[in-house]
């Protein structure tokens, strides 16, 4: 078994390397050609920094790891079933199954390979990318100014014992900065206490917030006619707080880039605020069942290699096998998107593809290999 794992996974990880490395030339043309019209553009910030060829390829460069990380189990669908068919083409698959190499062996053979493949793809997505995405964004900001949404950037939620806050960022600097900050604070009972904004602010170690070139107004309504409103102007202050630079993170880049700790703080966070969290649960349980697809592309693949093809190629199979990958990426974002318009459960919304297609290889495993 040692010598036959040996084969089958030495195939398989080389088929792996050829199909990711196919389709990320594919994506690094199309990503390029994307950032063309950007060359030549000087920073907002200083027009003596150009942006040229040689940070267009590095911005491209730190997208590759997002992209291997959506691209693995389909990668790995392809590999196996490019290699398990051609083992049966030349009936050396059909050697092994004599030597000792039963359906329930292979089967355990093949989820151990899927597990390798979990592990890798859970490693790159939750470390590597998104340090990778977080820098090529940065970097881009570096000559564009600033990372932003929309008009009015992200907004977000904290309570704390006797007063709640809506907190509103416009943008993030390169340097990991807060721009055009507004923070309106109500009371317990719901009643606008006072107003801040301030033209630009830094999250410190601690998850306090200095604030610079600050507004701010205070409402006194203990009495109406005594009601006033107070306005002052500071050069800084320090607001404590618990919204941390990764919340911000999360609610100004895109969810699925970031660090699945970092997904369930948020989604912790908005809990405890009141706030809809069903978008950002809904990524944090696609981050945790993704990598385990792995598994289901695996075991979709065994088939293949009980096929009995004497003549021909094994180009159809292989096609099969891509268009079977692309659904598969297809339904995971399909069901995402519907589960957030229905309010499934988060955990099923996700995982709902998966189970789909696990339940499709084995029907598919026991009808060819065991009953045929």
């Amino acid at each position: 078994m040692r010598t036959i794992r040996r084969l089958i996974y030495g195939e398989v990880f080389t088929s792996v390397g050829f199909v990711l490395l196919a389709f990320l030339s594919l994506f690094f043309f199309f990503d390029f050609v994307d950032e063309l019209p950007e060359l030549g553009r000087a920073a907002a910030s200083d027009p003596s920094l150009i942006y040229g060829l040689r940070h267009a390829l590095l911005y491209v460069g730190l997208l590759m790891p997002s992209r291997i990380y959506e691209l693995m189990p389909i990668a790995v669908l392809i590999a196996s079933v490019f290699v398990l068919a051609r083992l049966a083409q030349g009936s050396e698959y059909t050697v092994l199954r004599t030597s000792g190499l039963g359906p329930w062996r292979a089967l355990r053979t093949l989820l151990g390979l899927g597990g390798l493949f979990v592990v890798i793809t859970f490693a790159i997505g939750d470390y590597l990318a998104p340090m990778a995405d977080r820098s090529a964004q940065l970097l881009k900001a570096h000559y564009q100014g600033r990372i932003s949404i929309g008009q009015t950037g992200a907004w977000l939620k904290e309570r704390q014992d006797y007063s709640n806050f809506s907190v509103n960022v416009g943008a993030l600097t390169p340097q990991g900065g807060l721009e055009n900050v507004r923070i309106f604070e109500f009371n317990n009972q719901g009643f606008l206490v006072s107003t801040l904004q301030a033209e630009s602010g830094q999250i410190e170690a601690d998850d306090s917030w200095t604030l610079r070139k600050v507004q701010r107004r205070e409402f006194d309504t203990a009495g109406l006619d005594s009601a006033k409103v107070t306005r002052s102007e500071l050069p800084s202050l320090r607001w404590p707080s618990s919204l941390s630079t990764e919340m911000v993170s999360v609610a100004l880049l895109k969810p699925e880039r970031m660090r699945t700790a970092d997904l369930y703080a948020y989604v912790q966070h908005l809990q405890a605020n009141g706030q809809s969290a069903q978008l950002y649960e809904i990524e944090f349980w696609r981050k945790v069942f993704y990598p385990l697809s792995c598994l289901v592309m695996v075991v979709l693949a065994l088939p293949f290699a009980y096929l009995h093809f004497r003549s021909g190629s094994i180009t159809g199979y292989v096609f099969l096998g891509v268009m079977v990958g692309i659904s598969f990426f297809l339904l995971n974002n399909v069901f995402g998107y519907v589960g957030n318009l229905r309010q499934w459960q988060p955990w099923l919304a996700a995982a709902s593809p998966a189970l789909i297609y696990s339940v499709v290889s084995l029907g598919a495993f026991g009808w060819l290999v065991l009953r045929r």
